[in-house]
């Protein structure tokens, strides 16, 4: 949790070290964080209005063609009259799960998160968030040994007061050293492609757009429990796809902003000797491999808001402009560093009606070049039918999956 910014950075004590920070998982620390169950958090400040080019931005930053989140034109002519912004837009404004709270100089590693949605975000839309400390668990790890997981409820709303989604998002903190030591993953290098492997890849890549469902409209009656849901391709991993996802999201401090900040929080800083000792956030290490290196992650590597993104486009391009994404859970399993590709698909599970909705299931998966499970999740999309009433709002608004907190 973020403290009070000073008037001053000379406020300020500058112990920002030329490494990370290497805090330890002690009963002391502990016993803090767990004092924190229930208590509101302080929400980060990046984006809130959700302006066209907004919408847009977001859209790239994550890959997403569908023209429903990005062509006016387009748009105006669908039932909402207007664009609408992705299903995950609300990460412009805050990352659900975030770690800045506990656990001083201990790594946090975002891992899940469980969406539930509740309305569309429209342009002109400004969103908040609602945070909270819902749990703490401690684990045992092949990564790091022992480890903490934080679990953070963000209920995101509109100018209105409206819910938009609610989030639960969990953290996996791991002490750095111990992470280093255990070199789960030292031994994995950059892939390297063939030209045949490297050309079918994108071959996918750009077949995409075609797949994508649009203005036909996809009917519950339609749909059988086993069907697969199209694959989409993220991947290779490179910088431009972090740092593109980065900016979309509206974060990043520079020069004097960054340094006084850093200032106030030392430890979630460095003097990267690399960089002449310019100030880098312990965050660096999805974009700069050296430092992935320092935390136990042999390269650079995603961000889970990133790949929570990628696996709601997966449904959106499926599912159609007149249908309704209302659950969507993400769980990372394994690091996606640079140079992996995810290949993200899925199949319905079920398919049932509840409160007048059609629903359907959906387990979905990334796995990577290697063909290793990455990430497994599940979705749950409200259909049009043929066959249940017309009284229900579209888009969800009406329909409370009450899932459980912790799962």
């Amino acid at each position: 949790m973020s403290a009070t910014t000073k008037n001053s950075a000379t406020e300020g004590t500058d112990t920002i070290g030329s490494s990370a920070d290497q805090g330890k998982i002690t009963e002391q620390a502990l016993a803090a964080a767990r004092a924190l169950i229930g208590k509101k958090l302080r929400p980060e400040q990046y984006l809130r209005d959700a302006s066209v080019e907004v919408m847009i931005n977001f859209a790239n930053g994550t890959g997403d063609l569908n023209p429903l989140y990005r062509d006016s034109d387009y748009a105006r002519l669908t039932r909402y009259g207007s664009l609408i912004a992705h299903p995950i837009f609300p990460e412009v404004h805050h990352w659900p799960g975030r770690s800045h709270w506990g656990l001083p100089g201990v790594h946090g590693f975002a891992v899940g998160n469980d969406w539930e949605f509740f309305r569309n975000v429209r342009p002109g839309d400004r969103i908040s968030v609602w945070n909270r400390v819902i749990a703490i668990e401690e684990k045992e790890g092949k990564f790091s040994g022992r480890m903490i997981m934080q679990y953070v409820e963000s209920n995101f709303t509109n100018q209105r007061d409206e819910l938009i989604a609610r989030v639960l998002g969990w953290t996996a903190r791991h002490e750095r050293d111990a992470s280093k030591e255990k070199g789960k993953y030292k031994d994995i290098e950059t892939h390297q492609y063939s030209e045949q492997e490297a050309a079918e890849i994108e071959s996918k890549v750009i077949a995409e757009a075609d797949a994508i469902r649009g203005p036909e409209t996809r009917y519950w009656e339609d749909t059988e429990e086993g069907d697969d849901i199209p694959e989409i391709v993220r991947g290779p991993l490179s910088l431009s796809d972090t740092m593109g996802f980065f900016a979309a999201c509206g974060r990043g401090r520079t020069h004097g902003v960054l340094l006084r900040e850093a200032l106030n929080h030392p430890k979630h800083y460095i003097r990267n000797p690399e960089a002449g000792g310019g100030v880098e956030y312990t965050g660096i290490g999805h974009h700069r491999e050296s430092f992935a290196k320092e935390v136990g992650v042999p390269g650079m590597y995603d961000y889970l808001p990133q790949r929570v993104a990628w696996f709601g486009t997966l449904i959106t391009n499926w599912m159609g402009d007149d249908a309704f994404l209302k659950r969507l859970r993400v769980d990372a399993r394994r690091f996606n560093i640079q140079g992996d590709c995810q290949f993200i698909n899925g199949k319905i599970d079920r398919k049932y009606n509840k409160d007048g909705y059609a629903l359907v299931d959906i387990d979905i998966e990334a796995i990577n070049q290697n063909g290793v499970t990455t990430t497994p999740g599940m979705a749950t999309v409200i259909l049009p039918s043929t066959n249940l009433s017309d009284d229900v709002a579209l888009d969800g608004s009406g329909l409370d999956l009450e899932l459980p907190r912790l799962r």
